[in-house]
């Protein structure tokens, strides 16, 4: 399913199913045709208003309070939603500056929903994982690369036009690399175009944000295998990105089951060379 997801720090995400172009239709049950918008309003005041009181007798209480923001999320976005989603409202000029096709289409929502103050968006590419390519890699990576290439540098332009691309960190990246060989059965058979996962070799890149333009940081070895230069363990790179967030990954810390955590656990450093 084509999805794009947006959250808050205080929430999980909210899936979007990009894949219908409908504005009304792309988060369920947004549009509720029993009510008014009044009665909605309502209905809504008053459950703030139990929950609020339910709370005062259990101060603290986080899933209560969890609860509470979430409500008022859902009646923001059913409210708001509609119109952020809609990017028939763009300029013709916008519109084919990103071209064509679901993945770009997201990339253009990213930029209506960074542009009205959400936090955090991720966009994901695809039904299921289409760069997961274990059978014909050429055709397939190429296909692919076609459905977002034109998005992805529309997006980082329109930011920068906009005056938001210095203030909005945007990383492209998958869950990991490919080997440069091509994969094969444990007994030697079975070898296709397909390349296996490989989390030695790993590249992504970063935009905006904080982050030096136009640097190449690390490489692998000449077969493509393993980084060799300047390696960046995935909690460097959490570490780095949290730093660009004015967070500490090393004072920045979660409760969890009694116990204090932090994201990038008891690793990772800031990788200061990419930052501007």
């Amino acid at each position: 399913m084509n999805g794009l997801i947006n959250c808050d720090c205080a929430f999980q995400g909210t899936h979007v199913d990009t894949a219908n172009s409908d504005p009304k239709k792309l988060i369920a049950d947004l549009q509720n045709n029993r009510m008014t918008t009044e009665q909605q309003k309502k209905q809504f005041e008053l459950l703030q208003t139990l929950n609020s009181r339910h709370l005062e007798a259990r101060p603290g209480e986080s899933a209560i309070e969890a609860r509470i923001k979430s409500f008022e999320l859902a009646y923001r976005m059913q409210v708001e939603a509609t119109d952020a989603f809609d990017i028939s409202q763009e300029p013709e000029h916008i519109v084919k500056l990103y071209g064509e096709g679901p993945q770009n289409r997201q990339l253009l929502m990213a930029r209506r929903l960074v542009e009205r103050g959400v936090r955090f968006v991720q966009v994901w590419h695809g039904d299921l994982q289409p760069w997961d390519s274990h059978s014909n890699i050429e055709t397939e990576h190429r296909t692919v690369a076609s459905q977002c290439d034109q998005g992805l540098a529309a997006l980082i332009v329109d930011l920068k036009q906009r005056g938001l691309l210095d203030e909005t960190l945007v990383v492209c990246s998958g869950e990991f690399g490919r080997t440069p060989s091509v994969e094969m059965g444990q007994n030697g058979a079975g070898a296709s175009k397909g390349r296996d996962h490989n989390h030695w070799g790993f590249s992504l890149w970063m935009a905006g944000g904080g982050v030096k333009g136009g640097t190449i940081y690390g490489a692998t070895d000449e077969f493509g295998f393993q980084a060799v230069e300047n390696p960046v363990s995935i909690h460097d790179l959490h570490a780095t990105m949290l730093h660009l967030m004015g967070v500490d990954h090393e004072r920045f810390t979660y409760r969890y089951a009694g116990r204090d955590f932090r994201l990038t656990d008891v690793h990772g450093k800031v990788v200061r060379d990419i930052l501007a």
